[in-house]
């Protein structure tokens, strides 16, 4: 605890993480399952990265996209689960005050970069299946780095409003996170004060972020149905229906969980099920899921795997 001097109040320094479980049997299980996450995932996504650097054909806007995805994928789990590994098996959980504002910041921004970069992603697919002809010509190298480094931007300047609001609020104790990582509402309940008002822009906040992306996801995807619909070959729609089906699962996987937690009233928060339903937003392998129905990844692993490099 910080005495700020001439007051009677304290400020905590550190905040003390919960966690899943106290028992030391169930955490060590917990380690295991979280460990299995992370090293699919970390090894996961940096084979695709690997594979997309690698193989020319790879080198279109959608596989330049999924590279990123893949990219802000292994931060996103990198920002939480390492550290929630480490207090799995250690006696001590706790985290400093300026390290549970990085988390939370690093941890916002990208994941509000995930949120604008479905949208692109979105977009993509879109080009591709309404404008076939025109795909490479409208999606062109430099609106393509524009568009991942819009997505960039937003991110990490919109994470951190949401930081500032919540961080800024005085902590005088209790210092216990019932989360196992530094997220925005289980750390906003601990301030001294009414939030009242900071959750009101915290909400709005969250509207934009969320609504707005889910909005022109679906619209692109009512576009992409009616013209897939005109395809006349059945074989052609089936094609045209998978490049999508992919993208719409982590989608919803991901923008699920979020509304949930960031759009639903304060009045109904509930720290077990937060950290539950949280696990599918930073736990997920969303480039892994990608690319299991995807020839061309599978093309390209096989021919590292028989030649040892890809032509």
């Amino acid at each position: 605890m910080w005495i700020i001097p001439g007051q009677n109040r304290s400020w905590v320094s550190e905040f003390i993480l919960l966690g899943f479980s106290s028992d030391p049997t169930t955490n060590s299980i917990l380690f295991i399952v979280f460990l299995l996450i992370y090293l699919s995932s970390v090894m996961g996504n940096g084979l695709i990265i690997l594979l997309i650097c690698l193989d020319t054909q790879l080198h279109t806007p959608m596989y330049f996209f999924l590279c990123i995805l893949a990219m802000l994928d292994m931060g996103y789990v990198t920002t939480t689960l390492p550290q929630m590994l480490v207090h799995l098996l250690a006696h001590s959980q706790t985290i400093s005050f300026a390290g549970c504002w990085m988390q939370m910041y690093v941890f916002g921004a990208l994941g509000i970069t995930e949120c604008t970069f479905f949208v692109v992603m979105a977009y993509d697919r879109y080009v591709a299946i309404c404008y076939p002809l025109h795909y490479t010509v409208i999606l062109n190298w430099e609106l393509c780095i524009r568009l991942a480094a819009g997505s960039l931007v937003c991110g990490f300047l919109s994470a951190l409003l949401h930081t500032f609001f919540t961080m800024s609020l005085p902590y005088c104790g209790p210092n216990k996170v019932n989360h196992y990582f530094c997220e925005g509402p289980a750390v906003r309940s601990l301030a001294c004060m009414d939030t009242h008002i900071i959750e009101m822009v915290d909400q709005v906040l969250s509207v934009f972020m969320l609504l707005i992306p889910i909005s022109l996801i679906v619209t692109s995807y009512i576009y992409i149905a009616m013209a897939i619909l005109k395809i006349k070959s059945s074989q052609a729609r089936c094609k045209a229906f998978s490049t999508c089906a992919s993208h719409l699962t982590v989608v919803s996987f991901f923008y699920g969980p979020g509304t949930y937690i960031y759009l639903r009233p304060n009045s109904s928060y509930s720290p077990e099920q937060d950290k539950q339903i949280s696990l599918f937003y930073t736990a997920l392998l969303n480039p892994i899921v990608y690319s299991l129905r995807n020839k061309d990844i599978k093309r390209a692993f096989l021919k590292v795997m028989a030649h040892g490099r890809v032509d």
